[in-house]
């Protein structure tokens, strides 16, 4: 099993996480990711973005900020319920890993 294998789960809820907070887009996203100790790459990042995207749990739209444009993710209503329902799963394991409960 790889890092990426291990920790995929992870950056998934993170991702949901920011988005809950505000619009994401992806070298925003890497960047946040980055100072949590991720090295993650654009190619790891978007299909993860898409995965979300198909799923159901973000929504995206082009956005265009002077020359650039860029994919903006926002989290849906699933979304929001799927991290609510994560973050109770979460909570127990954490329980379990760290507090040996």
């Amino acid at each position: 099993m790889t890092d990426k294998d291990l920790y995929g789960g992870l950056i998934r809820l993170h991702i949901l996480h920011h988005a809950a907070e505000e619009p994401i887009f992806g070298l925003g996203i890497i960047e946040e990711l980055r100072h949590h100790g991720y090295e993650i790459s654009a190619g790891t990042l978007y299909p993860m973005l898409h995965g979300l995207e198909k799923k159901g749990y973000l929504t995206s739209r082009h956005e265009r900020t002077g020359r650039r444009a860029r994919r903006v993710y926002e989290i849906t209503e699933q979304g929001r319920v799927a991290l609510a329902q994560a973050r109770t799963k979460v909570k127990e394991l954490f329980g379990e890993l760290i507090e040996g409960h």
